[in-house]
């Protein structure tokens, strides 16, 4: 690990965002990433099995860890008020089924969701900056996240741009995130949007630039990272959210702070959802197992949530019309 002053405020490692060759110097001086060893250990903790009642609380806990996406060009208002609803109360049939976390929806459907939603508590997400290619003026990213939080988006999801970070340009790469975060301000006032930045892990190509754009995006002040948009394969892996477990663990170490991370794309079963989360619990500890802290970017896992939560109350399978398709 680099030398770093001592923890405080992200200001702390200013001096090394002062320029593109102190921020490449500490991007390149991370420890690299042993990846026989990262792929080994991820697989180890996926094999690790819970018990039934701690398997109910990890559903429970999974469901409100949800952020229920929606990102398609067929997307309609009526789809996003159908989806809200189901955010709400994903089993219309049980009460004590929790919410999720949030929906996520391109910015000109934010007022949709929000509407519907109304003080329920559960949030709107718009991914915003060009997503998913990344590949627009800045101006352009700046103006659909504006437009986004005027909307009353709670949370932003944007994409860094790949080409610039694979040809080191790192801080440009930097200087943008900043730019957007500060484009997630209120123009009221009040508090600010939340701001998840996603890597699309599929092409960063090695473990260490995962590592190294987890830091780069803390640097700028990310609330949350985020493996990938889903459009690009392959997207969340239990290998790459260890690397960035990893790196929000050593720069809560480092600065006091804590920052997000959001597997997305991918995660489609119960299963699949308990294996991150007992590496959640394994690598960073029980001050991520919430929702503030981790999230699961997906569409298709919260029916099977769904229908493991029936099965573990009722001893059986529910029928295929259970759970609404979305």
């Amino acid at each position: 690990m680099p030398a770093l002053t001592s923890p405080g405020a992200t200001g702390d490692l200013s001096d090394v965002t002062a320029s593109d060759a102190t921020l490449r110097r500490f991007l390149h001086g991370l420890p690299g990433v042993d990846q026989v060893g990262a792929e080994a250990r991820a697989a180890s903790l996926g094999t690790r099995s819970i018990k039934t009642t701690a398997k109910a609380q990890a559903i429970d806990l999974a469901i409100r860890m949800v952020d229920l996406t929606t990102l398609e060009g067929q997307d309609t208002p009526g789809k996003v008020r159908a989806l809200a609803s189901k955010a709400m109360r994903p089993d219309p049939t049980d009460a004590t089924c929790p919410a999720t976390a949030a929906v996520c929806v391109y910015p000109d459907l934010v007022g949709v969701a929000k509407q519907q939603l109304g003080d329920s508590g559960v949030n709107v997400a718009a991914v915003a900056a060009a997503v998913p290619r990344g590949r627009a003026p800045l101006d352009i990213k700046l103006a659909d996240t504006r437009d986004a939080v005027a909307a009353g988006a709670d949370e932003i999801d944007m994409v860094i741009d790949r080409g610039a970070f694979l040809t080191g340009r790192y801080l440009q790469v930097f200087e943008e995130i900043v730019a957007v975060r500060g484009a997630c301000e209120r123009p009221g006032g009040g508090e600010p949007a939340h701001l998840k930045v996603i890597f699309e892990t599929g092409e960063l190509q090695t473990y260490d630039n995962v590592r190294r754009a987890s830091w780069l995006a803390m640097l700028a002040g990310a609330h949350f990272i985020k493996t990938s948009t889903g459009k690009v394969q392959p997207a969340a892996t239990l290998p790459v959210t260890l690397v960035m477990l990893e790196a929000v663990r050593d720069y809560r170490e480092a600065t006091g702070q804590m920052v997000g991370v959001k597997p997305a794309g991918g995660i489609r079963t119960t299963k699949d959802a308990v294996k991150y989360l007992v590496m959640v619990n394994e690598v960073v500890g029980a001050d991520w197992l919430d929702p503030d802290w981790f999230r699961f970017g997906a569409s298709t896992l919260l029916n099977d949530l769904l229908m493991q939560r029936s099965k573990l109350a009722t001893g059986r399978y529910s029928g295929p019309d259970y759970v609404t398709i979305d």
